[in-house]
């Protein structure tokens, strides 16, 4: 059997892209097909609609997620008032229309693999 895809080997090491604020950095690697997974690093007293707001140029957050948090804790407020704090080990999957924030002392430390390529970039 051959292999249709070409095997990849990336690492946050040497990432593709970086886009990073006073409080935030987003690296982005690139995978085959167009594919982008990011790491964000969110440091305490981070809040999305304070320190990207003013990047992405709308009310709440509008990239989808799907992500793997590594460290940290950070609580999400979806638009229509749901809310979930998440903390290591645990994966979330968020529609567009919501903020975020870390919660405590500890810098938030995700993977996300889904909504990466568009997040903190004006719409």
């Amino acid at each position: 059997m051959t292999a249709t895809q070409p095997v990849e080997h990336v690492s946050f090491n040497s990432p593709d892209e970086v886009r990073e604020g006073e409080n935030w950095r987003m690296e982005l690697v690139n995978l085959a097909g167009g594919a982008q997974v990011g790491r964000m690093t969110l440091q305490p007293g981070w809040k999305w609609s304070t320190d990207v707001k003013p990047v992405a140029g709308t009310d709440l957050c509008m990239a989808p997620h799907q992500q793997y948090l590594v460290s940290g804790r950070i609580h999400v407020m979806m638009a229509d008032g749901t809310e979930i704090d998440s903390v290591p080990g645990e994966i979330t999957s968020l529609p567009p229309g919501h903020d975020a924030w870390v919660v405590g002392d500890e810098p938030v430390v995700a993977i996300d693999w889904q909504g990466a390529s568009v997040w903190a970039v004006r719409s």
